[in-house]
């Protein structure tokens, strides 16, 4: 999670992760019960189809395999499971202390976006600082704004895509 500091690792594997934490987290990921693991994974992305595709292909003898199988469900997506995720995704927000002004902001061009393509805009922030989340945020919708519908299409279920390897990334090192 931002914000959180951890004890640098001292073996990794992989992805930043300390390899006994990935292994650990993995384990008791792919051993979870399917109902429990498909409602964790429904928190990665908000697609019941994706969910439960993920669910029933464990297990998953290392991340890099979890990441591909993801990748492959999120490519397999229909125009509906790709709705159903967007209305699960919350809007970038902003810190509450952030100035009254970069608030007005985000909400006007989230506004836009949402009336030029009806669902939320969603980015995956995972390589920046929080200090740049809001100038990203901003710098996204307004290059997003002039693709054509289709080609928005394709950028948003990328994000999609990206959102939920990074979730999951998170699920099996902290969330298990």
């Amino acid at each position: 999670m931002p914000g959180q500091h951890r004890r640098p690792p001292q073996v990794s594997g992989g992805f930043g992760v300390p390899h006994a934490d990935l292994a650990a987290g993995l384990a008791r990921f792919n051993e979870a019960p399917f109902t429990t693991a498909e409602a964790a994974l429904l928190e990665c992305l908000g697609s019941r189809r994706w969910a439960h595709r993920m669910a029933a292909h464990r297990p998953f003898p290392d991340l890099a395999s979890l990441l591909a199988a993801s990748d492959e469900a999120g490519y397999d997506l229909a125009p509906r499971d790709i709705a159903e995720a967007l209305a699960a995704e919350p809007a970038p927000c902003l810190h509450h202390a952030a100035p009254r002004a970069a608030h007005l902001a985000l909400r006007a061009a989230h506004a836009a976006y949402e009336s030029r393509f009806g669902h939320s805009f969603v980015i995956c922030l995972d390589a920046l600082p929080p200090s740049q989340h809001v100038d990203q945020v901003l710098a996204g919708i307004r290059v997003r704004l002039t693709h054509e519908v289709d080609e928005e299409r394709a950028v948003t279920a990328d994000e999609l895509r990206r959102l939920a390897r990074s979730r999951l990334v998170e699920l099996v090192t902290e969330g298990w």
